[in-house]
């Protein structure tokens, strides 16, 4: 099994940590991993993505020309990766920003009123949790009670621990949001 999800969208959307803690999550579970970031000097404002592998062999490459997954969390990020996808992959489309449909027939689009969700948990930075918990659902790669971990680890080292069970909160949202 090797699984690739790029997730992408401004600086600021916390892009980059969601795919460090889906890392992190699946090599607790026992999975090779890869967590390749990229992002513009303008970071906060700017367009950030990153690549995650999940494989339970050695993972031969972080970079990935069609990957399996994808996570859009604007409009600009659907427009420069959506052709990537692999036929028979996952769009998670942000659609509380996202105001068009994913043209392809061939992918499975999710379209999953991300920044509306993490609004009504009360708070707009838990976005990227909201998103990966919507991916979880729908890829079913690594379980939810693992990135939850990973999370609250992430989250407690860097001494934001009081964040954590809003941040769990969000990941269950997304997660009930795909069915």
């Amino acid at each position: 099994m090797e699984r690739s999800v790029i997730i992408a969208g401004f600086g600021g959307q916390g892009v980059l940590l969601a795919g460090k803690i889906l890392a992190q999550a699946g090599m607790d579970h026992g999975l090779e991993v890869t967590w390749l970031p990229s992002y513009g000097p303008e970071m906060r404002g700017g367009t950030a993505n990153c690549t995650v592998v999940l494989s339970d062999a050695p993972v031969g490459s972080p970079i990935v020309d069609e990957p399996d997954a994808l996570i859009v969390l604007n409009r600009p990020s659907l427009e420069k990766f959506e052709a990537t996808v692999a036929k028979g992959g996952i769009i998670i489309v942000n659609a509380s920003l996202i105001d068009r449909k994913v043209g392809r027939k061939d992918v499975a689009a999710h379209y999953v009123p991300i920044n509306d969700i993490a609004l009504k948990l009360g708070d707009a930075r838990v976005v990227n949790m909201v998103a990966l918990g919507a991916y979880l659902r729908a890829a079913d790669t690594v379980p939810l009670d693992a990135v939850k971990r990973a999370m609250a680890k992430a989250l407690e080292d860097s001494g934001k621990g009081k964040f954590v069970p809003m941040n769990d909160k969000a990941l269950d949202g997304g997660y009930g949001a795909v069915s």
